[in-house]
């Protein structure tokens, strides 16, 4: 079963949520809905509450929930309770918040988006587009941006060609191109940026982004071409392809004099007309 997995707003709120191309069906976070349609400072307490609630009264829509693998903060993934769209709107009628009308239609909305995105892909760029310009980016920023997420998804398309397993396996590999580009493992690159559970991509400059995409690109095409077998192997071919990428940051260093890995992140740069283009001071 094919899943792909994504991040929606409502009202500004982030909802986890799951794509079953086979069922053709979104599987939302229902902690997620909780938090929102309550603003209970114990979502999990709550849904906790109202699944005994559901049990004793012997609701079926118990049953209709299911446990799928969802990033959390840490950026780990851990089962998390999920129901699709049906299910969710009746489970909405048990939860009395002013929210509840809204929210119906927003998920009505979203069921409508994903058809259309399904026929033309363009269009989920274009809803990406317009969440980041929400957020405050630049429009070359999130050029760059969305040109790295179309380069890390055949990436990891080549990987599950060579059977590597999503979760951890991707994280080793991902790790090893970071340090081999960067000369900085994922964790050290998020520390020296002073991120905590921020999207690392999401806080690169134009330029890192480029190098990122350079280092993914060359590690996709090596991997084509030598069709590793195995996580050893498949470390070597990401490592290849992240030094293809450090050659040219380290060119880039000797010709400006400054380092292409900045500290700079989304918080510091807030406010700024154009934040992740990239300056003499991003040291």
């Amino acid at each position: 079963m094919k899943k792909s997995n994504s991040i929606i707003l409502f009202n500004q709120k982030q909802i986890r949520r799951i794509w079953d191309e086979e069922k053709e069906l979104w599987y939302f976070s229902i902690i997620d809905i909780v938090e929102i349609l309550t603003e209970s400072p114990r979502p999990r307490k709550y849904w906790s509450a109202l699944k005994t609630k559901l049990k004793q009264e012997g609701s079926e829509l118990s049953q209709k929930v299911g446990q799928l693998k969802l990033e959390s903060l840490d950026g780990k993934k851990y089962l998390t309770d999920v129901a699709d769209t049906e299910t969710l709107l009746r489970l909405i009628q048990s939860i009395p918040s002013s929210k509840a009308e809204p929210f119906k239609l927003w998920l009505a909305k979203v069921g409508y988006e994903r058809i259309e995105e399904t026929e033309d892909p363009e269009l989920a760029f274009d809803r990406a587009m317009k969440i980041y310009l929400q957020k405050g980016y630049s429009r070359e920023w999130i050029n760059q941006r969305l040109k790295s997420i179309e380069v890390r998804k055949e990436l990891t398309d080549e990987w599950q060609e060579r059977e590597m397993k999503e979760g951890l396996e991707y994280a080793i590999l991902t790790n090893e191109i970071t340090k081999a580009w960067a000369d900085r493992s994922v964790r050290d690159y998020k520390k020296f940026k002073r991120l905590k559970k921020e999207n690392l991509r999401d806080n690169m400059t134009n330029l890192e982004l480029v190098l990122n995409m350079l280092a993914e690109v060359s590690t996709t095409e090596i991997s084509k071409k030598k069709k590793p077998k195995g996580l050893e192997n498949n470390k070597q071919v990401a490592r290849a392809g992240g030094f293809a990428a450090k050659k040219a940051r380290l060119e880039i260093e000797r010709q400006t004099g400054e380092s292409v890995i900045t500290a700079k992140n989304t918080k510091i740069l807030k406010g700024k007309q154009n934040p992740f283009l990239p300056n003499r001071s991003n040291k």
